[in-house]
């Protein structure tokens, strides 16, 4: 059987972009309204799944709250650690750590950021976490709030793509995309 499994990126965050990974920084009103609007109309979900983080868990809250649903939050549905690139922009590293900025961009599994998490163990964590939710929830369709990183991933893997174009997904702020998740963990885009 089949979990199907809508994925929202948090909204707009106080601190701008850049590389926020795991720093907790809190939704602009902006961000808030990305995230409203994307949901108008959506659903209807049997339950909320949010990483912790408050960019994410925040409106997952208040949605569940709204929806009468329960929220559950998965610590392994975090976004990326950067290390010591968490809060950079990627303007600020090309000035300071160019080549090293290239070589992840050309293939994140390959280069990790200085004292960063190896993409390929962020992989791993990901992973099994939407294994937990297959197994758990099949059958139910589950509205999971998370980041541009988590995004990527289960993206690029529904669309076949190689690890070397993991960055190349494209997921904006307040980004809506729905997923079937197969029991053998086979990703797939739904309509």
């Amino acid at each position: 059987m089949t979990l199907r499994l809508d994925l929202l990126r948090h909204g707009e965050t106080e601190r701008g972009g850049g590389l926020r990974g795991s720093l907790d920084d809190a939704l602009t009103d902006a961000g808030w309204a990305q995230m409203r609007a994307a949901v108008l109309g959506q659903g209807p979900w049997d339950r909320l799944v949010s990483s912790p983080l408050q960019r994410c868990a925040r409106f997952a809250q208040a949605l569940g709250a709204q929806l009468e649903l329960p929220v559950q939050l998965e610590p392994d549905l975090q976004e990326l650690h950067f290390g010591d690139w968490e809060g950079q922009s990627a303007a600020a590293l090309m000035e300071t750590d160019a080549e090293a900025l290239g070589l992840f961009w050309a293939d994140p599994y390959s280069f990790t950021p200085p004292q960063g998490e190896r993409v390929e163990d962020f992989s791993a964590r990901v992973l099994a976490a939407v294994a937990r939710l297959q197994a758990a929830h099949v059958g139910e369709r589950v509205l999971l709030i998370s980041h541009g990183g988590v995004m990527r991933l289960l993206l690029a893997q529904a669309r076949g793509l190689p690890r070397e174009q993991l960055l190349n997904v494209e997921v904006g702020h307040g980004a809506l995309f729905s997923l079937q998740v197969e029991s053998d963990m086979t990703l797939k885009e739904a309509i």
